[in-house]
């Protein structure tokens, strides 16, 4: 058995041992299941969540079946039945309603969530830290207003309202939020293994707080204590992943629109604005169907750039609108069993606060947890911030090819090297970058819209297809943000026209003979245009030639600021 793992022919089973894979070793029983040869592979878990552990592929169309193996050090897996460690090994019994599950001795969740992690070790990415923090402002604000109701004792929800304040802290103190939320994106299609992974996370905060080993939530004694809480019963209370996970998805997208997004995007408008601004005065040609056209000047093209981001701000807005109605209150079906009428508004007030979103109750809890078109309208709009976006960065990178064979109007800053090849060739990278992100969205935007779709996620009396669903709206908002930010500060801050090369193409465009149809008419017009073009020259030299309008009257016909704003005459 060689090192990177060949299963070679006629070998019918075996062991494999020291096989080096991203730092890890690894090994594993193997047995032939049929002719041919296979490779081993390794799949790493992602790292945020503190361990990895990944398994060998199941060779069944290359003849090889794993049925064991090990990662020295970090994890092991036997039949199926993994058990992850902390980096010393060690590990700690957890119990919930199916029974014992070991769970590495310092993370902060427990058994239900660490099935959730053996249950889906598909992507090794975490649901995004936003929807995380969202879960900690809920639970908070659940916490309050179960105490508000006469439900839950003061100083349960003050020992909760302190464990969630730590979740929006960071952990920091104890190796970060992924360390202790690490279920993957692609799970249960309610997030229960998220709103789980919450409740636990909790709970053991709380036992730390009152000097309490991790993982103490469950037993009787412990819980007699004043400021003692259980994960389902205190701090779950009045609530099912059914509706917080929706609601949570809600939060997070708005904060991030509002917090992040919709402050990127005013600055790059008012950036855009600026250039507009700035160059009113330059003329250029103008070009359609990336044919020559008559003038106009650049600041009206940046005008136009401007314009679409401050369209973007009211689609933002409007998608933060159609976020603000959350679920909260409808528990598992929507018809609110199992907790108080007046749960949700309180909630929502809360949440208020926190966040400075006037976020209420849904109209109609059923179609608040049934479906999600809510998200899948924000989606939308966040693929229309997108595609304008890609308008201005592809508009840009045309403006600026060259430097000597290309349009060359604009400048752009060089900011690295273009080519390991050719020396001295600089690239739009940023463009690029750009709309590259725009076609991640879009990407996106197709997996939400799919999410909602009914069959798909919106499922009879449940969406089960949210997790996925957040992540793409999370990774949307994130994407478009950065996006933004990178084209102001690294393109647009240093991007100037070159005037010289705006005014000559402007002279030699063909299409300059427009402005002469009002004195000498279309036909005669269209023939200048033809004869300049198969002379190689100007149009105003072809029309001092033949004598078509005086040169005085030439000059002003052929001014190209007139040409660039309507006219009475």
């Amino acid at each position: 058995m060689g090192r990177a793992g060949r299963l070679e022919r006629g070998e019918q089973a075996g062991e494999c041992e020291g096989l080096d894979h991203g730092g890890l070793q690894f090994g594993g029983r193997f047995r032939r299941v049929k002719g041919g040869a296979a490779w081993l592979r390794a799949c790493r878990r992602d790292a945020r969540a503190g361990f990895r552990y990944g398994r060998f592929g199941v060779g069944l169309p290359t003849g090889v079946l794993l049925e064991s193996y090990s990662i020295t050090g970090h994890s092991t897996e036997r039949h199926g039945v993994a058990t992850a460690t902390d980096s010393q090994g060690r590990t700690r019994i957890e119990k919930d309603s199916m029974g014992e599950m070991p769970v590495p001795s310092d993370v902060l969740y427990g058994a239900s969530t660490q099935r959730a992690v053996l249950n889906f070790p598909i992507s090794g990415r975490a649901v995004p830290e936003e929807v995380v923090r969202a879960y900690a402002l809920l639970k908070r604000a659940a916490a309050r207003a179960n105490e508000s109701l006469g439900k839950l004792p003061a100083a349960k929800a003050d020992a909760i309202d302190r464990a969630c304040g730590e979740i929006l802290g960071g952990l920091g103190g104890r190796g970060g939020i992924g360390r202790h939320f690490p279920v993957d994106i692609f799970q249960t299609g309610s997030g229960t293994s998220t709103n789980m992974n919450a409740n636990e996370v909790i709970a053991n905060l709380v036992c730390l707080a009152n000097g309490a080993e991790i993982g103490s939530s469950k037993n009787a004694e412990y819980l007699r204590g004043e400021a003692a809480v259980h994960p389902n019963d205190h701090v779950n209370m009045g609530q099912s992943s059914n509706d917080t996970f929706p609601t949570a998805m809600h939060v997070a997208a708005a904060v991030a629109i509002r917090e992040r997004l919709l402050p990127a995007v005013r600055s790059l408008a008012s950036a855009l604005e600026e250039k507009a601004r700035a160059w009113d005065g330059v003329m250029k040609i103008g070009r359609t169907h990336l044919a020559d056209a008559t003038p106009i000047r650049l600041g009206q093209e940046f005008s136009g750039y401007a314009s679409q981001m401050r369209h973007a701000e009211g689609r933002l807005e409007r998608a933060i609108e159609t976020l603000r109605e959350l679920a909260i209150g409808g528990t598992a079906v929507g018809t609110g069993i199992n907790t108080h009428p007046e749960f949700s508004a309180l909630v929502c007030a809360q949440l208020g606060d926190a966040t400075g979103i006037a976020f209420r109750e849904a109209e109609n809890h059923f179609e608040a947890q049934h479906a999600k078109d809510a998200c899948v309208e924000a989606s939308g709009h966040l693929r229309t911030v997108a595609v304008s976006l890609s308008k201005i960065a592809n508009d840009v990178r045309w403006l600026g090819s060259g430097p000597r064979c290309g349009i060359g109007e604009l400048r752009l800053p060089a900011v690295q090297p273009g080519s390991s090849i050719m020396p001295g060739k600089v690239n739009p990278v940023i463009c690029e970058a750009v709309m590259m992100v725009s076609c991640q969205v879009i990407g996106n935007d197709a997996a939400v819209a799919s999410g909602g779709l009914g069959g798909i996620g919106s499922l009879l009396d449940l969406n089960v297809a949210m997790p996925m669903m957040a992540a793409n709206l999370i990774d949307s908002v994130n994407l478009l943000s950065g996006a933004c930010e990178t084209f102001e500060s690294r393109l647009l801050d240093g991007l100037e026209p070159d005037r010289a090369r705006c005014d000559a193409l402007i002279e030699g465009s063909l299409a300059m003979c427009t402005s002469l149809v009002p004195e000498i008419g279309y036909d005669a017009s269209a023939r200048l245009a033809y004869d300049a073009y198969e002379q190689g020259k100007t149009v105003r030299q072809v029309a001092l030639e033949q004598g078509l309008v005086g040169e005085d009257r030439l000059a002003e016909l052929l001014d190209p600021r007139s040409m660039t704003e309507p006219s009475a005459d």
